[in-house]
């Protein structure tokens, strides 16, 4: 019997060495501190291996759990419909938002206006940067009631109260989000009509992101365009046969309230969160060494010193709304009802219009352009205007997506540099 015992144990111990241990699942790590090789990239371009590791992990994970609920079975029932399940695998990798930015936790700045980004964790430390509403970063983590963020060219931190997170971000994401044109080379002519025969309405730069109006141009709907918005002016010398047919290979932009074409040779494709904004400190000139007396300087400092506040009292309206025909800083505001009421707020009294407001303003070189200076811009004609707050950065009611904004200060060709003091 003891024999018997003895090879029944030692026959026992041979099977469980040759079996295989149920597997045990490793909980998904977040690396805080992990560096970002570059912030933004198209859509075809993004980081579709991060997607995949992402949901390979929660799929380990998930085994894992119903590994440890099986009493120590060996074996994994497999799903009875597999194709089935790919399917839904899929539909999860489609639903996993991708953006102009890395990220590996996604957040949105909730508030209503503007969330500031400071570099060290704190309400007396100095601003870095601004995020308007819907911006979204990546959180490298949150501690104490702080976000430790990047976004666009902007990194520090932010009040962890006023940032989604997680799934409640990419939700929003998924409701704001828009597909936006960046320009692939310095500079680009926009022009009125898909064609290289059509008049150049603009020029553009690298430095924005622009919205698209029709990324799919067809003749049909070229010729419906046509007929609403073009004179017969504009049609001449246009090779029409050739430009519906090369319709396909342009794309509209919305530039501000306007609209204006590129060919899809020279931009990119992203879809877009807006991201924090750099805020520069204006730098202040210093005064002509050719000055004779005391005057020049004392006018010099005087300006400089109206023109901070100027700046300073607009910069509270960021993210404010804008509304065509608006002058409410906070309820709606168009471009050059924004900077008419910014600058009634000290006393001075423009006109209504940006046209109106270009003739009532003195001419000034970009080489002497200061803070509280006005940029304008339009096709022949201004009708768009903007503010200048230092660091070659413009702030503005720009359209009804962004409300108000800070851009490049050229962004697009300014017809006028105006000064008002």
């Amino acid at each position: 019997m003891r024999k018997y015992v003895f090879k029944t144990l030692a026959t026992c111990i041979a099977v469980m060495s040759f079996t295989a241990l149920p597997t045990t699942g490793k909980a998904i790590t977040l690396v805080e501190e992990k560096p970002l090789a570059g912030l933004t990239i198209s859509l075809d371009k993004y980081c579709d291996t991060v997607i995949e590791d992402f949901e390979k992990e929660e799929a380990e994970a998930r085994l894992a759990e119903e590994e440890e609920k099986t009493d120590d079975s060996e074996t994994v029932t497999k799903p009875e419909n597999p194709t089935q399940e790919k399917k839904e695998n899929t539909k999860k990798e489609e639903e996993h938002l991708k953006l102009n930015l890395v990220y590996d936790r996604l957040g949105v700045a909730n508030v209503n206006n503007y969330l500031n980004v400071r570099k060290t964790p704190g309400k007396s430390a100095k601003i870095a940067g601004k995020m308007t509403r819907n911006s979204g970063c990546n959180v490298y983590k949150i501690k104490k009631g702080w976000a430790k963020i990047v976004s666009g060219k902007v990194r520090g931190w932010v009040k962890a109260e006023y940032l989604l997170t997680d799934e409640k971000a990419e939700a929003r994401a998924k409701k704001v989000a828009t597909l936006r044109a960046t320009v692939s080379t310095e500079t680009l002519n926009v022009r009125t009509l898909p064609s290289t025969d059509s008049n150049i309405y603009d020029q553009i730069s690298a430095d924005e992101e622009y919205t698209i109006g029709n990324k799919n141009i067809t003749k049909a709907w070229l010729k419906k365009y046509i007929a609403k918005y073009c004179t017969k002016k504009q049609l001449r010398g246009i090779d029409m046969d050739k430009m519906y047919k090369d319709a396909k290979n342009w794309v509209m932009l919305k530039i501000d309230e306007e609209k204006a074409f590129v060919s899809k040779d020279f931009i990119n494709f992203t879809y877009n969160l807006n991201r924090a904004v750099v805020i520069k400190p204006p730098a202040r000139k210093s005064s002509s060494s050719g000055s004779s007396s005391g005057s020049s300087d004392s006018s010099s400092s005087s300006s400089y010193s109206t023109g901070s506040s100027i700046v300073n009292y607009a910069m509270q309206f960021l993210g404010n709304r804008y509304v065509w025909g608006g002058t409410s800083l906070t309820n709606g505001t168009d471009c050059s009802g924004f900077v008419m009421r910014i600058y009634e707020h000290f006393g001075y009294y423009l006109p209504r219009t940006s046209r109106a407001q270009a003739a009532a303003t003195r001419s000034v070189s970009s080489s002497e352009v200061q803070v509280g200076d006005l940029f304008f811009y339009g096709s022949g004609s201004v009708n768009h205007v903007a503010l200048y707050i230092g660091g070659g950065q413009i702030i503005h009611a720009s359209n009804a997506r962004d409300g108000i904004k800070i851009s490049s200060a050229y962004y697009r060709q300014p017809l006028k540099i105006g000064r008002v003091m």
